[in-house]
């Protein structure tokens, strides 16, 4: 991976753009998509960028836009702001963050506050915090000068920049799941020249956090009528203290890909990424996903009559908090094997199981 595309994932990760509010990041990712595909967008807010569209198959590369995030609920006397989160929050880490707003005269900045440990009774310094216990301080002194700057409906995020560190770690806020949006256009870049047997399709779909009817990835699978699709998330990364493989798998930063294999997946498309990973020799691990996957690739795989669809994930820790961590080698391996399986596939490729 170079520098240029080391320089835009860090200006993708590091811009504001929870589930509903994807507008800075996915004008990132059309502007950098723009100087080697056809660019296009949707009124679902999905961003797509498209390479020989004449080709077959047609196929889809996505992964979603958006990250979890906040939303102003309400505004008290003493200009107080209180919340609710966008997306699934572990409360516990949003404690005493910084925060940024986007308010009507831009951003603002504030910090989630909380009642100090001195004065928190005995009894009750172990109970979990709930959201309902925060508030975000924006240095207002009373409400009608809250007001003036945000207002109920506003979103926010935690203001947690991109950082390097040893051995090829990334880590930032919104990796789940800009980093999928960025591997994707990665291998349309990779596929960009010379162009394969199919239409490549990348997108960046929006609203998956909070997708309960299918969001973005749904209406843009329904609309581009793909023959076949790869979604690209994160799972959960099994190499830290705590966490029982036994129950979740043994995925490692750094040991490539994660395929799903499941019955939200389509056994067809699984087989044709592992042919391509061991031919390409990408190291890749298998994940169990025995239901539905909780990825876009649900919402995907049952559109219109159907759509055959993979699943493919980087290993990712501390998913859903303000420091989430990826290995720069797996999303260098993922961009390879999207583009060496899309190079394989010929027009007359079937993507029927049985």
């Amino acid at each position: 991976m170079d520098a240029h595309s080391l320089d835009f994932l860090s200006r993708l990760l590091d811009a504001p753009g929870p589930s509903g509010f994807e507008r800075v990041p996915a004008r990132l990712w059309r502007e950098e998509a723009e100087s080697f595909a056809a660019v296009e967008s949707d009124v679902a807010g999905n961003s797509v960028a498209r390479l020989n569209p004449g080709g077959r198959p047609r196929v889809m590369l996505t992964g979603h836009l958006d990250e979890i995030g906040l939303m102003v609920v309400h505004i008290d006397d003493d200009g107080f702001v209180f919340f609710s989160p966008i997306g699934g929050w572990d409360s516990q880490v949003l404690v005493g963050q910084r925060v940024r707003l986007a308010g009507r005269g831009g951003p603002v900045d504030g910090v989630i506050g909380k009642k100090a440990i001195h004065l928190i009774k005995a009894d009750e310094r172990d109970k979990v915090t709930k959201i309902t216990d925060l508030w975000i301080d924006i240095g207002a002194a009373n409400r009608a000068e809250a007001a003036e700057r945000v207002r109920v409906g506003d979103a926010g995020v935690i203001a947690s920049a991109p950082l390097r560190l040893p051995n090829g770690r990334l880590v930032s806020r919104s990796i789940d799941n800009r980093i999928g949006s960025f591997v994707v256009l990665e291998a349309l870049r990779r596929l960009s020249g010379p162009l394969p047997a199919a239409c490549v399709m990348a997108v960046g779909t929006t609203q998956e956090e909070i997708a309960y009817s299918g969001g973005g990835a749904r209406t843009s699978a329904f609309g581009l009528e793909p023959d076949a699709a790869v979604v690209v998330d994160v799972t959960h990364a099994t190499d830290y203290p705590g966490v029982e493989k036994k129950e979740v798998g043994d995925f490692k930063l750094g040991s490539g890909p994660a395929l799903a294999r499941g019955s939200a997946v389509s056994p067809v498309v699984f087989d044709q990424l592992v042919a391509a990973a061991e031919a390409e020799k990408i190291p890749y691990t298998i994940e169990a996903a025995p239901r539905g996957t909780s990825t876009d690739a649900d919402a995907i795989y049952t559109s219109r009559r159907g759509i055959a669809t993979g699943l493919v994930s980087v290993p990712c820790r501390y998913m859903h908090s303000p420091n989430e961590m990826v290995a720069l080698d797996d999303l260098d391996r993922v961009a390879a094997l999207l583009a060496a399986w899309v190079r394989r596939l010929e027009p007359g490729t079937s993507f029927i199981p049985f």
